[in-house]
Order: C-alpha cells, then structure tokens, then sequence
C-alpha cells in the first residue's frame, strides 16, 4: 500500500479510462486495509481507487510500477480477487495514504464480481504497455490527502464525459443500423413486387414457355419467397381470408412436409411460412386458423393436437399405424431409447420424436421408465 499516491481523480492527456468497477476492496498485502469499499479504475496509465463514500480518499499507482499480477480464485464466504505484484518504493515518491508497508503486494478484491473482465483488460495494458508510447503531456497532480475535492470534481465529470461519448457513439451505431435495416426491408418488397410481376407475366404467356420451363422459373420465385401471399388487403378478413390462406398453405408445405416424414410441429410451419412470405407476416392466431380449415377444404393437409396440447400439421395420407410401428421397431433395435436419441435416429425434432414415442406408449407398444435420469421408452414385454 505504500506505493500508492494520493490522486485528484482527473484524467491527464493522452491517458484514457480503459474500464471501472465497482465494489472492490484493497488489501494491503493479506492483510484487509483500513478503507471501504470503493470503485477501482484503470487507465493506460494508472490504476486508481476512490472511496464510494468519501470522495475526497482517491490514490494511484502508476502501471510502470507492476512487476506480475495473478488471479486468486474465490471460496467460500471469499471474493474472487486480483493479486497485484508491485517494485520497490522509489526514494522520491510522492505523498500517499501509506507511509511504511511489510508486503510488496497488494489485493484488489471484487466483492460484485466482473474480475474475470478487468484481468483480462489489465493483461492488455500491460501487454501493450501504452504508458510508454504516450507518456502524459503534464506530470500527476497530486494531493496531500482530503484536499482539492473541487479538482477531483473535474476528473469525475472527465470519466463521466468519456461515457455520455461512448453512449452518443452507440446511439449513433444504433441508428445507421435500423437505417440499413429499413432499407433491406424495401429492397424486400421490391422483390415480392419483382416475383409477383413475373408471376403474371408467366399467366400471360402461357402458351409461349414451355412446362418444364414455368415449372423451373416457379421454383425460382419459391426459392425468393411466395410469389403472391395471401393478405387481407387482398382478400378481406374472417372466414374468406383463412381460407384462402388454407389454400396456399396446402400447396407451399406438401414438398416441405414429404421431406420430414409427413409431420411438421406447428412452431417449425409458423418460421418455414414466415420466412417465405417476406414482408407479408402471419400472426400465429392466423396459422392456426388457416390450419383449422384443411378438413373443410379437404385438402391433403391436417391439423392434428396431440394429448399434451402439441400442435402439429401433417400429410392426410400420414399412416399413424406405420409412425408407430417405426418407434417400436427402433426402441425394439436399441433396447431403449429416449425423445433425444430417436429424435436423432430419425432426423425429427426432439418434440415431434417425444409426441411418437407418447403414442406408441398411449397404444400399449411401449413402457417408460420416468427417472432422475430422465424420461426413457423401453418394448412393452407384456403386450
């Protein structure tokens, strides 16, 4: 502690604040110093420590005066801490808090934690050792303990400029990228517009493109987005809007629901059409609405709610009989299995593969095993 020097809390030229934290408590070796907790800054060139309380009580070494520093990992009733190895006292050092002190080390000790980042800040101080390329243009004022605290003042309202700057510089960031994102979100509806007149213009032309040809361009435009979502500035709103939607719902996911087995959950529907329809957002109420009219419309899709409220969309054609027969082949294979390996056998999200496994169980197939190990399927011997 001897090697610390009262300070006045201001900021030189060319230094700059690199990081501060609150709740820290100096150690004068291993032995606790007779201060509060405080709020410990590091600079490029210092590191300085003010009283929370009393802000007259501000000290500093300069970072040229660390040998080595060294984490010191927390226990029980014990706060993580820094443990800072420091060089002799120099014969002309200038006046501080402690005249004599029996260790060479000191112990910052951070009693709200953020240890882990102020180590990592100081290794790079050290490692870039920025004092020496740019020393101060003045050298440290200093005081003889509580005095100067109109300076001080001035060196808090420095610290304080330095983070309305930072704050103004991310507002600013903020801004340019909201601007970048409302400009994507033109572009977006240049590209609907853009698909949708293609679109038509396919119609026209009908007899002048081949089939393989409008087939292949259609699947261009499926790939930028649905060409011509169903709204309600389109088609009004209730019944005739759902379905419409219904509709499309049936020809944008029969590719989608072939390719993952015939069943998709609801949650993975509402992203995949979302995603395609660009601007043109459904809410969820819509989805399950335009889900709802499959069945009336007898369209090749259903709406199926499982027994634990899990909503799925799934193929008509969609065998119940061979999804069970599937779990009790795989479980019968493996000797056992839960929702994350069958999830992972079968490349199905580990819902839909728990939802199979529940009904393969509700129909006698299968039994479970509910431990602290988790939920686990195993062949029912006596069905």
């Amino acid at each position: 502690m001897d090697r610390f020097v009262w300070a006045n809390g201001l900021l030189e030229m060319n230094e700059t604040l690199v990081i501060q934290q609150r709740g820290v408590r100096l150690y004068d070796g291993d032995e606790k110093a007779k201060l509060d907790v405080g709020v410990v800054l590091l600079s490029t060139h210092r590191l300085i420590w003010r009283d929370l309380k009393n802000h007259e009580c501000c000290m500093a070494i300069p970072l040229s005066q660390v040998i080595f520093f060294e984490e010191q990992a927390a226990g029980i009733g014990k706060s993580a801490k820094i443990v800072i190895h420091l060089y002799p006292v120099s014969p002309n050092k200038e006046p501080g808090p402690y005249q004599v002190s029996k260790f060479s080390y000191i112990k910052l000790s951070f009693k709200e934690h953020g240890q882990i980042e102020f180590l990592r800040r100081l290794t790079e101080e050290m490692t870039q050792k920025r004092w020496e390329r740019t020393p101060v243009s003045q050298a440290m004022p200093t005081a003889t303990g509580p005095q100067a605290g109109r300076t001080r003042a001035v060196g808090i309202v420095g610290i304080e400029r330095k983070l309305e700057e930072k704050r103004k510089e991310t507002d600013k960031n903020i801004s340019e990228a909201f601007e970048d994102m409302s400009q994507l979100m033109v572009k977006a509806k240049e590209m609907v517009e853009l698909s949708r007149s293609i679109a038509s213009k396919i119609k026209e032309k009908h007899g002048d493109i081949t089939e393989d040809e409008t087939i292949r361009f259609k699947s261009y435009l499926l790939s930028m987005g649905i060409a011509n979502p169903v709204t309600r500035e389109t088609h009004g709103s209730g019944t005739h809007y759902h379905m419409q939607l219904a509709k499309q719902l049936g020809d944008m996911l029969l590719a989608p629901l072939e390719e993952r087995g015939g069943m998709m959950a609801l949650t993975e529907v509402y992203c995949l059409v979302n995603r395609a329809r660009g601007m043109e957002l459904l809410s969820p109420e819509d989805l399950v609405n335009a889900c709802k009219m499959f069945d009336p419309l007898k369209l090749p899709l259903r709406l199926r709610i499982f027994d634990s409220g899990v909503m799925v969309v799934q193929l008509q054609s969609h065998s119940e009989e061979e999804m069970i027969a599937s779990a009790l082949d795989n479980v019968s294979e493996k000797g056992s299995l839960t929702s994350e390996e069958f999830a992972k056998l079968l490349g199905l999200s580990v819902l839909l593969a728990k939802e199979r496994l529940l009904l393969a169980e509700k129909m006698g197939h299968l039994c479970r095993d509910d431990s602290v190990e988790g939920l686990r399927f195993y062949p029912n011997l006596f069905a």
